[in-house]
């Protein structure tokens, strides 16, 4: 964990960022983009979202491009890739209102929906628990939770195979292969992986219902939930 508050507090890295997850994550854009009608199906036309993980700004600017009348409560632990958020918003800055902290320093609510993506895969079991308690606490009834993040079966077999075709999708695109190398370690070292079952339960056990994938690419997988 220290490796990564460290890596989103590096400028250099800070600068760059807004390339990596369209690089890194299969089907990223078009994941953001189901992000916002899973959102839409139940949001009204000026629902107030929170987005957990706001850093670099990538998902609210999308969100904001697709939905005029939606504003936003981002939150992100790192001064740094908040300030990127507010240069990629851009025009749309004015919508969105960013806090640095964690899940407890974001604002009451209620919120019309809330998004958590690429971020879970940083922490453990438990605090995965108390963060999904906490959104579905600060969203009104039946508003929609979207999550997305680093999953994969957990087989002694099978997950190796996942990691390494997901090593492959790096190489091919365009990832040096010394990088792509460190990626898969990375994952494979530093971060807690579930398998898909255990997150399900985890959105179940935060009092969420009807957990539904409508996301995979590779060894990342998306769930839409309801409060």
């Amino acid at each position: 964990m220290a490796d990564v508050q460290n890596m989103f507090s590096d400028p250099q890295a800070v600068a760059r960022y807004t390339e990596g997850p369209p690089r890194f994550v299969p089907g990223y854009d078009a994941m953001l983009s189901m992000a916002a009608i899973l959102l839409a199906e139940r949001a009204r036309d000026d629902a107030k979202v929170l987005v957990l993980g706001a850093g670099g700004g990538l998902e609210l600017k999308a969100f904001a491009q697709a939905h005029r009348g939606w504003s936003f409560d981002g939150v992100d632990p790192s001064a740094a890739m908040l300030g990127l958020a507010r240069q990629t918003l851009g025009s749309f800055a004015p919508r969105a209102r960013l806090h640095q902290g964690y899940i407890d320093d974001a604002p009451e609510g209620p919120f019309d929906g809330a998004t958590c993506l690429l971020t879970l895969h940083f922490v453990d079991v438990e605090e995965r628990r108390r963060v999904a308690s906490e959104i579905r606490r600060r969203l009104k009834p039946r508003a929609p939770f979207v999550v997305a993040h680093l999953s994969a079966p957990d087989g002694e077999e099978e997950r190796p195979l996942w990691l390494s075709r997901y090593s492959a999708f790096l190489a091919a695109s365009g990832v040096e292969p010394d990088q792509a190398a460190a990626a898969r370690n990375a994952v494979t070292n530093h971060l807690e992986i579930l398998a898909p079952a255990q997150d399900e339960a985890i959105l179940r056990q935060a009092g969420f219902s009807d957990p539904t994938l409508f996301y995979t690419g590779f060894t990342f997988r998306g769930w839409v939930a309801y409060a």
